[in-house]
């Protein structure tokens, strides 16, 4: 079994303690987003066989890695970078930080642990298709023999997404009307140039969960949860390896566990389809308690019991409010709470911009 930790929120940038916690235990419980039912996953090295990690910021997860190799357990980590700039991705750190993080990931794992995100592209007048093709190119040659694949995919705009967008682009004074004006042809373009780029600097692109933009020869279909890339991590044949099922069509991943919980990456980012209520993220976050069962400990669930009962049922969202994040509020106060979750999670000044 492979596990997930997590695409639904940032592990090891903000949970990574919890992460040890569960396992040093050998499990932990996670609540399926759907129909809210509790199941326990089992984290033993025998049941695992291996781990991919996602993240926008390995830096506070860097110190965990040894122990987790130590233990027997292999593991890949999808690192998105993208450079954004702060009215995009509120509290991501610079990307410069990141990409010394990845040199570091590299250079005591190899090449194979780590993938290049740049995902999701997102066009706007902050972010327009020239401004893409630089910012590329800038990254690609940063992070040149750290990772062997950049995966990216076109931002896809769902109605979460729409509403978080429509409210920065007011607050921010930008316009992003042209992400939804793009023609496939020049998306498939795009990715294309890019994919050019990427190759000039000894990596191959692959796009996530969008075949339209499949280009034979240069730009390949993404597995994101990768159980070849785990095994030649590890030296070691997965049994029964799978393709993963419920996922979107168009997804390529193998099948995994993912033991992240929705609304709980306090990141920031306007565009992210896990989040989509940014001020229930930051409450959630705060409220965390890495000695939990759980990710997040759900309401029905008593102090003290943390999952002893496993009841299948409708857990409350507590504290969603219906405005969106941080809209009653200035400029100055985004950038103050930003200041605030820094010191919140307590990352180091070389973290920091």
């Amino acid at each position: 079994m492979i596990i997930s930790a997590s695409y639904k929120t940032d592990i090891p940038t903000f949970y990574g303690e919890w992460f040890m916690n569960r396992l040093q235990a050998g499990y932990c419980k996670m609540i399926n987003p759907y129909g809210r039912q509790i199941y326990s996953i089992d984290l033993t090295p025998e049941a695992v066989d291996g781990f991919v990690f996602w993240t926008k910021n390995i830096g506070p997860f860097l110190k965990y890695l040894p122990e987790i190799q130590k233990r027997g357990y292999p593991f890949i980590v999808q690192h998105t970078i993208n450079g954004y700039p702060r009215e995009l991705e509120f509290r991501v750190i610079n990307y410069t930080q990141t990409i010394e993080h990845m040199k570091k990931l590299a250079s005591d794992y190899g090449p194979d642990v780590a993938v290049w995100r740049y995902d999701p592209i997102i066009i706007s007048s902050l972010t327009p298709i020239d401004w893409h093709r630089r910012n590329f190119e800038t990254l690609a040659k940063s992070l040149e023999g750290t990772t062997n694949e950049v995966v990216v995919s076109f931002g896809q705009v769902y109605k979460k997404t729409r509403r978080n967008m429509d409210w920065a682009s007011r607050e921010f004074g930008f316009a992003w009307h042209e992400h939804e004006a793009m023609s496939m042809d020049d998306v498939r373009q795009l990715v294309i140039e890019l994919a050019q780029i990427a190759a000039a600097h000894r990596m191959k692109l692959k796009v996530c969960s969008q075949q339209t933009l499949l280009v034979p020869g240069i730009v390949e279909e993404a597995r994101c949860v990768d159980a070849d890339r785990i095994e030649r991590v590890s030296g070691k044949s997965i049994v029964g390896k799978t393709r993963q099922k419920g996922n979107r069509k168009e997804c390529g991943c193998f099948a995994s566990k993912d033991i992240g919980e929705y609304d709980t990456c306090p990141h920031g980012c306007v565009y992210c389809y896990a989040v989509q209520n940014r001020e229930l993220a930051l409450t959630r976050f705060r409220a965390h308690d890495p000695s939990s069962k759980f990710l997040f400990t759900p309401e029905h669930v008593q102090p003290g019991e943390n999952g002893a009962q496993e009841i299948p049922g409708i857990v409350p969202m507590a504290h969603i409010g219906k405005k969106n994040w941080l809209s009653a509020q200035s400029v100055q106060d985004v950038i103050v709470k930003q200041e605030r979750l820094f010191d919140l999670m307590n990352v180091n000044d070389q973290d920091r911009e």
